[in-house]
């Protein structure tokens, strides 16, 4: 982890203006449509953790007593979810065949937790939102050739990127960079 290199800013053009192109994924493909997603969240990794850092800031300003209660219920249990992963061949096994159930479940175990805690509203909107806003833009965002090739020479650096480690951790390493 010492090694670890931020990975360059894309360009709002490149990300959201003139020159990105959406599409809606083919769901029959699963497989192609889980590549689009694992290399856009590499490519764009970036733009969506300022994305993300800048609507918990705002929703930290208005509720932060909340926020910071529910992304301690979350990254707790990630760390949990990790650690069963990593000492446990079942939990290993069903993370690299059903990584969306295992980040569902990352998700309502928060949200569940929270509730008895009273901060859902703010699970919701700070922590879940941008997670779906990150995933919708990952899934319709069509890949440009220069992504594409960025892609190829980063894979070799992948475990190097902050995106990187959080899809290892998910057990998706083996895909990211095809």
């Amino acid at each position: 982890m010492v090694d670890m290199q931020p990975p360059p800013f894309r360009t709002l053009d490149d990300f959201l203006l003139c020159s990105a192109r959406f599409s809606v994924p083919d769901v029959r493909n699963l497989e192609r449509w889980n590549n689009r997603i694992i290399n856009n969240l590499l490519y764009y990794q970036s733009n969506y953790f300022t994305s993300a850092v800048a609507f918990l800031v705002i929703v930290g300003y208005f509720q932060p007593f909340q926020l910071i209660l529910g992304a301690t219920v979350v990254v707790l249990l990630f760390l949990v979810f990790v650690w069963a992963a990593e000492n446990k061949a079942v939990v290993r096994r069903f993370r690299r065949n059903h990584p969306s159930l295992c980040l569902s479940a990352i998700l309502g175990s928060s949200y569940l937790l929270l509730s008895v805690l009273g901060g859902v509203a703010v699970f919701l909107f700070g922590i879940a939102f941008p997670i779906l806003m990150i995933l919708i833009h990952a899934s319709v965002r069509l890949r440009s050739l220069k992504n594409k090739l960025e892609n190829k020479l980063e894979s070799i650096g992948l475990k190097r990127t902050p995106m990187g480690l959080l899809l290892e951790a998910l057990g998706q390493e083996q895909e990211a960079g095809s």
